[in-house]
């Protein structure tokens, strides 16, 4: 699974546990119907809830009774925290080396930097503000001044 792919598959298996309820063990979800409602591989996802249970977000117990709950209330994760979580970043890119001796290779480099480092904080500053709940509301307040520029698969 590709780096920009962990943190769509972990905020939805999250959105998912908290939609089901699964608040503890009698409750886990189990990778394979995280996996359908995504829909990905079980193994994709039992590899985001490994990062997810690592920073305390979530518990599982693995087997055939096994799955995934939430440690926390929706509306107490926020999606910062799960972008950590997931190890997970801006995904813009870095810049390349630049040419030894070309007055724009050498300087470009590190205002392109510089960009890229505005932009996590200012992504990682947004996140900040939108929880797990907010992804499960139809019109949650946090998301309100966005629309989605590109049709998202129903």
């Amino acid at each position: 699974m590709s780096d920009s792919q962990r943190f769509p598959v972990a905020a939805h298996a999250l959105a998912y546990m908290a939609h089901k309820g699964a608040y503890g063990p009698a409750q886990a979800a189990p990778s394979a119907l995280l996996a359908a409602s995504v829909p990905t591989n079980p193994v994709v996802v039992r590899r985001v809830t490994a990062l997810l249970a690592k920073a305390g977000l979530i518990a599982s117990r693995p087997g055939a009774s096994g799955g995934s709950w939430l440690l926390r209330r929706p509306e107490n994760i926020r999606l910062d925290e799960v972008l950590r979580a997931v190890n997970g970043c801006a995904h813009l890119g870095s810049p390349p080396a630049g040419a030894r001796g070309c007055p724009v290779g050498e300087h470009i480099p590190r205002q392109v930097a510089k960009a890229l480092t505005a932009a996590d904080l200012a992504a990682n500053e947004a996140l900040s503000r939108i929880t797990i709940a907010d992804l499960l509301d139809e019109a949650p307040a946090s998301l309100a001044a966005f629309t989605v520029s590109s049709p998202v698969p129903a």
